[in-house]
């Protein structure tokens, strides 16, 4: 089939590689346009279309996926499909049924649990202990479309939200690529998905990655593994500056209070509502990513020092 490749980030490359290595022709890539980052705020383009360039791929780019000069792109290229994986816009119901067998959506849950911007930042955080990818069919509301497979993947307990996507795009590579031929063999139908089991995950503000010194240990650990890499948890120090966190380990401490900080030779340890956590990596203000040990070292925390306060 032809197919028109759309996705963004990281996540979506290993999806791109295996169409590119399959026996459909990817003939075009849409993407979000290029954006500012890093310290200069340079233009850099997404890494879809890095590597569709790289593979010299015709690359679209729009603001919006939408208009009349959108859909003559979409019939100049005459798809028979389009696959998406974490594109990252809205596509209208005008361009829809556009390819002759719609937008087929790689999703990073099973559906419909889950659906929105951020499932496996929700999955960890909710402390679910399975998870999956879905294949299905782009319809108007947000992720509901029919299913056309799903595949699962265990919640590791040590897992971030980074080691876990990564397993999953790869993993929902293959899925996708066999959807795609099973929609060209004729030898699969979606079918509509459960009416119970519905579950949201909107997209993690930076609000939504403190954490709150008052909740079990437990629940810090899955708030900061899930937030881990983006938009990455943090917590106040008791100027009110931030402090970023990476992955803890819960203890079951309980002679700290919340947020009351020990600092130990190799250690740095925070209580939390029940129990405690052992600080791993932490980002002090304006600094990169250090040990905890090291940054309380040179912090010289007064004994009784709490986060979170401010």
């Amino acid at each position: 089939m032809r197919l028109l490749f759309a996705g963004t980030p990281a996540p979506a490359v290993p999806a791109l590689e295996a169409l590119l290595a399959s026996r459909h022709e990817v003939v075009a890539v849409l993407t979000r346009p290029d954006a500012r980052a890093g310290r200069g705020r340079k233009l850099v383009a997404s890494p879809v279309k890095e590597r569709a360039l790289a593979a010299g791929i015709e690359v679209l780019d729009p603001v919006q996926p939408r208009g009349e000069e959108f859909l003559a792109e979409l019939a100049r290229l005459d798809v028979d499909a389009a696959p998406v994986v974490a594109y990252g816009a809205i596509l209208r119901p005008e361009v829809l049924d556009v390819p002759r067998h719609g937008w087929v959506n790689l999703h990073f849950s099973v559906l419909p649990a889950w659906r929105g911007a951020a499932p496996v930042q929700h999955a960890i955080i909710a402390g679910d202990e399975i998870t999956g990818a879905t294949t299905f069919r782009i319809e108007e509301g947000l992720d509901t479309g029919p299913v056309y497979g799903t595949l699962t993947e265990t919640i590791r307990p040590r897992d971030t939200a980074g080691d876990l996507l990564e397993r999953l795009s790869v993993a929902g590579a293959e899925l996708l690529v066999r959807t795609l031929d099973a929609i060209e063999d004729g030898t699969i139908a979606a079918v509509p998905q459960p009416a119970d089991g519905v579950s949201h995950a909107p997209r993690l503000l930076p609000a939504d990655a403190r954490v709150d010194w008052t909740r079990p240990a437990y629940v810090v650990d899955r708030l900061v593994r899930g937030c881990t890499p983006a938009p990455g948890a943090w917590t106040t120090l008791p100027d009110g500056a931030r402090l970023g966190l990476g992955p803890v380990r819960p203890t079951e401490e309980t002679h700290l209070g919340p947020g009351e900080v020990e600092v130990r030779k190799d250690a740095v340890v925070v209580g939390a509502g029940a129990g405690a956590v052992t600080l791993g990596e932490v980002v002090p203000p304006g600094k990169r990513a250090m040990p905890a040990a090291d940054w309380a070292r040179g912090a010289r925390l007064e004994p009784g020092t709490r986060l979170g306060q401010a």
